[in-house]
Parts: C-alpha cells; structure tokens; sequence
C-alpha cells in the first residue's frame, strides 16, 4: 500500500466523524427550534381571563399595546411571531375581543384576525332624555355620545320610523340587548325598531285596540305611571286611574309632566308657579295625553296600561307615610283630604321645593 493510500484512510473517518457531529448538531438545534415555534402556535398564552377593545383605524401598534396594559399574554414574542406569519398585522379588525385561560396563539391571533369579537350586554332604564339614552348606551358601542345624540335627534332618521321628534322616545324599549362593539347609529337604532316591532305584537295591539289607545299613547300613558310610582303591585291601579280621567274627558294633572316640562325631576313638590308653564306637556292647561312619552317606559309600565285595574279612581296623592305608595280617591272632596295630610308631612319635614 503506497503512502497515497494510507492517507486517504486517515482522512475519511475524520472528516465523516464531523460531518456526522454536524449533522447531529443541526438535527438538534432543528428540532428545539422546531418545538419552540410548536410552543409558540399551540402552547397556552393567556395569563389570565379578560378583553380587549379594538377600535376602528387601531393600528397594529395598538393592539400590543391593549394586549400588554390589559397584562392578557404569557409570551407577547410568541403572538408577534405567529401574527407575522398570518399577516395579521395587515388585517386589524375593531371590536371587542374576549380571551380565556386555556387559548394558544394560534386561537388567539385567528380569533382577532376573523374579527370574531363578543357581543357586549347594553342595558338602559330608568332614562327620560335623549341624550341620557345616547350617554348610557355609547359607553358600551364604539359611537360616542354626541354621534349617537346627533342621529338620534335627527329629523329624516326619526321620520323614517313613522314618529315625531316627541313620540320617538316610545320606539326605545329598556331592556338588557346584545350588540357588537362596532356597533353604528344606524344599527343601533335599526336593532331598536325592530324590537319594538317584535313588542307590539298582535296580543298586546289587540289590547291597545281595546282601550282605543295606539302603541304610543300606550306608552305615553306608562311614562306617567312609571314616573308617579315605583311600586310594581301599583302600576295598574294607577294606569287606571288615568284611562279613567281620559275616559271622561279630564286633564290629566300629572305632576310628572310638569317636571319633564321644566326638565328638572329633582322637584319635590309641584308648586302652583309651575302649572302656567308654556308647554306640550302641561297637563294642567292641555286636554288629553302629552305629545309623547317622558321617558322610556318600562315594559312592566306597558303592561301595567294594557292590563290596568278597573276600578272608580280619578285622583291620587302621595301616602303621608312616604313608604313609596299612594292613596286614591274617587271623589275631590276625598283627594283633598288626603292632599292636606301629605302636605302638613311635607311642611314636617321641611320639604318645601
């Protein structure tokens, strides 16, 4: 064997010593890199329940932003990756996003990117004007206030709905709905009608029928008797006291309608000063139920109209005792009884406004 030969001997197990070293090297640093990136895809990567808000034109900057204040990723370097490698950063869509301990990336990032956010819970009561309505619900949809506000007073949008400028409160029915976050004016007030639609359907019409009332008087006459008690067991004996006063053709003389008139509810007593006041809305000068109703009347106030006791009630008064209740009276002889106890409790307990 020349010495060409033996060379060749002694070079080849080396170099196929390293190469398998290399190989070997690779093959281990593949296979962390490739369990790393499985652990970026699938691995959980909520630290704990909660949500997001994404608004409308956020940028990409932002939602890491939310993401991060809002302390909702283990491993924000694990969202970016698998973000980038599904072109998210290019696809923002707004909404509200709810994230649960259990997701991985992957469910994460396709969640945000499909826009796939949670419908938010908008609940409004106990409400009486038009921009109170637009405050509560814009804290819920991305619309501020004054977008909502500026719509809902508009004209062409009020008449579209087949109302005026003072019936189109009754179209609003408080109750508990779900809306997306990127919810406009137009869909609010779209979702809004045809709840009302759903409402009057053809049991509760019948009934309105029956009292020669439309749905709006209807309501017209639940926002006063939401507003003088807020006992439930109450209602109906008070909606029948003023179907009764309708009946025979007497002014209403609702209290609470004056206060919408001076727009202040926070009066406790109604003072004769106040009964001259230029407006729709006094019952105390104007025959017949205001223009529309002064507030958003509950449906328990609804169905306290539709359902009213029938009774001989034509006056009513506070209780003496401020337990919330009040006494009727079928006579103005007998009202005026009882409106001189409550007055004397009011002057007790210096009461005077």
């Amino acid at each position: 064997m020349n010495l060409m030969s033996t060379n060749r001997l002694h070079l080849f197990p080396k170099l196929n010593k390293w190469v398998i070293i290399f190989f070997a090297l690779a093959f281990i640093v593949a296979g962390l890199r490739g369990y790393q990136l499985f652990q970026y895809v699938f691995a959980e990567n909520v630290k704990h329940s909660g949500s997001i808000t994404i608004p409308l034109e956020a940028s990409y900057q932002d939602v890491l932003d939310s993401l991060e204040s809002n302390e909702i990723l283990i491993n924000e370097k694990a969202f970016k990756w698998v973000a980038k490698k599904k072109k998210y950063p290019t696809t923002i869509k707004a909404g509200k996003y709810v994230f649960s301990k259990g997701m991985n990336t992957n469910q994460i990032v396709n969640m945000l990117r499909a826009g796939d956010q949670k419908p938010v819970s908008v609940i409004f009561n106990n409400l009486r004007f038009m921009d109170e309505l637009a405050g509560s619900v814009s804290h819920d949809i991305e619309p501020d206030s004054l977008e909502l506000l500026s719509y809902l007073t508009d004209s062409a949008v009020i008449q579209q709905y087949g109302f005026n400028q003072f019936s189109f409160h009754a179209m609003f029915i408080p109750n508990t709905y779900e809306f997306y976050w990127t919810t406009t004016p137009w869909q609010f007030v779209e979702r809004m009608h045809s709840e009302y639609e759903r409402f009057w359907n053809t049991d509760r019409l019948a009934k309105a029928k029956s009292l020669g009332l439309s749905p709006v008087e209807v309501s017209t006459i639940a926002s006063i008797v939401q507003e003088e008690t807020v006992k439930a067991d109450e209602k109906p004996r008070v909606a029948g006291l003023y179907l009764n006063r309708i009946k025979r053709g007497m002014l209403l003389q609702a209290d609470p309608t004056i206060k919408f008139a001076l727009g202040d509810f926070s009066i406790k007593r109604v003072l004769t000063k106040y009964l001259s006041i230029d407006s729709p809305y006094n019952t105390y000068i104007h025959a017949g139920l205001p223009p529309g109703p002064i507030n958003f009347p509950e449906i328990s106030s609804i169905e306290a109209v539709l359902n009213a006791e029938d009774h001989n009630y034509l006056y009513m008064c506070a209780s003496d005792e401020f337990n919330g209740y009040h006494n009727f009276a079928k006579t103005l002889r007998q009202h005026n009884q009882n409106a001189a106890r409550y007055q004397a409790a009011l002057n007790a307990r210096k009461i005077w406004e």
